[in-house]
């Protein structure tokens, strides 16, 4: 087969690299979206969108798509014998609800929003490693399942968005910072009776089956189709993280789990599945002279409570706006704006949070913490509002003033952790 030529390839049909292919098609470019698998396939996820997640799959047309799965009206958090439910915050930007859907569901129906908006897809179809030429990356070498032909695919800028592992990234050189975060979560799908009640719920003292209480938190989000996703996620800021063993800890949550839930091993639909993500902008460069990273591939995961997929949508249209602006002037400097956006819009954020997980990363502080979070509801919901990123630009409220006195702090401490 000859070269195929395209504007922009973009490899990887995840959130960020489905929402690239959107806006870029959206606005009149020539895209290939490549996704290594046929949709719909399963990934590893705990399935809830918050306000941020449906904010931008709103902007992309799809609230009708959203309004066929579960909707939840705030988080419910439970510790220490005490339980917490908070509404989602009102903002001016943002809805004040949630949807859990599966990722094998939201995946399919972004590729096929993209391609509804001009993306040509290849589905099983595996970038397996850039084209070059003159010394600058022009393509991908796709490996294509049904024929089994490997073909060059040439484009003028290509989008890297293979999720965590980003085999196609490390390739061009990126690499993850061994100082900041990482996350560890493993979950699984089980048969429950409370499978449509209208909050999700987060566990804040998973403990192991000595009854120790571990930095990371465990969830319970109702799917409404009769199914629950519950999870354990764990922080490497723990320093015997790498001694868990999450299948165990996820095990010893599901036994602890509220009875009214009813999950257990005979309600289980299957294996529990797990991966390990990159947080905080922890992965770089970020762009090349004629390549740009987003999403998981990037390390853009809030460290504060490992949601990935908001910020895979928003770095996904970032880099749509920045590589249509370098198409449209034809000058490929522009790329080099998409890490001083980054930073404008995430870096003192992502700051914070990750000295916020190193501080709960001590057991005894991360109990401390909590167990006084959880005697006052107003506390925790200032909490919320800064650890979801939900944050009012219009009024200094109480979360605003107290991120606000945290953020000023941030801004003197070195870049790199301790």
């Amino acid at each position: 087969m000859p070269p195929a030529q395209h504007d922009v390839v973009v490899v990887g049909g995840g959130p960020s690299g489905a929402a690239c292919a959107y806006w870029l098609a959206e606005a009149g470019h020539d895209v290939l979206l490549l996704e290594k698998k046929q949709y719909p396939r399963e990934k590893t996820c705990g399935d809830g969108l918050t306000p941020r997640s449906v904010k931008q799959l709103e902007d992309m047309g799809l609230a009708d798509k959203l309004a066929e799965h579960h909707r939840f009206d705030g988080l419910r958090s439970i510790a220490f014998g005490r339980t917490l439910e908070m509404r989602w915050p009102a903002h001016p930007d943002l809805p004040d609800y949630g949807y859990v859907v599966t990722r094998k569901d939201l995946d399919h129906f972004v590729a096929e929003r993209a391609v509804k908006a001009g993306a040509t897809l290849w589905e099983q179809s595996e970038a397996v490693a850039p084209v070059l030429g003159g010394g600058l990356v022009r393509g991908a070498s796709v490996k294509r399942k049904e024929s089994g032909h490997v073909v060059d695919v040439r484009a003028r800028y290509v989008v890297v968005a293979d999720g965590a592992n980003s085999r196609f990234g490390r390739a061009l050189g990126t690499s993850r910072r061994r100082d900041y975060p990482l996350g560890m979560a493993i979950r699984g799908y089980f048969e429950s009776p409370r499978h449509d009640d209208p909050w999700i719920e987060s566990h804040l003292d998973i403990r192991d089956r000595a009854g120790n209480v571990l930095p990371g938190y465990g969830w319970i989000f109702p799917v409404g189709d009769g199914r629950v996703n519950v999870g354990i996620g764990l922080l490497s800021t723990f320093n015997q993280w790498k001694a868990v063993n999450t299948t165990h800890l996820m095990e010893a949550f599901v036994d602890y789990a509220p009875e009214s839930w009813g999950i257990s091993p005979a309600s289980s639909c299957g294996p529990a599945t797990g991966g390990r993500l990159p947080m905080g902008m922890s992965v770089g460069p970020s762009v090349g002279p004629t390549w740009i990273v987003t999403g998981d591939a990037a390390g853009a995961i809030n460290p504060f409570n490992g949601e990935g997929i908001a910020y895979a949508y928003e770095t996904g249209r970032l880099a749509a706006g920045v590589v249509g602006d370098a198409l449209s002037s034809g000058d490929g400097l522009v790329l080099q704006e998409y890490p001083r956006l980054l930073d404008e819009r995430y870096g003192l954020y992502f700051k914070v949070a990750r000295a916020f997980v190193r501080i709960i990363g001590r057991p005894e502080l991360m109990r401390l913490l909590v167990s006084t979070g959880m005697h006052s509801k107003s506390l925790m919901e200032w909490v919320l509002r800064i650890m979801a990123n939900l944050l009012r630009p219009d009024e200094l409220g109480p979360a605003e003033a107290a991120y606000k006195a945290v953020a000023a702090i941030a801004r003197l401490a070195p870049t790199t952790p301790a």
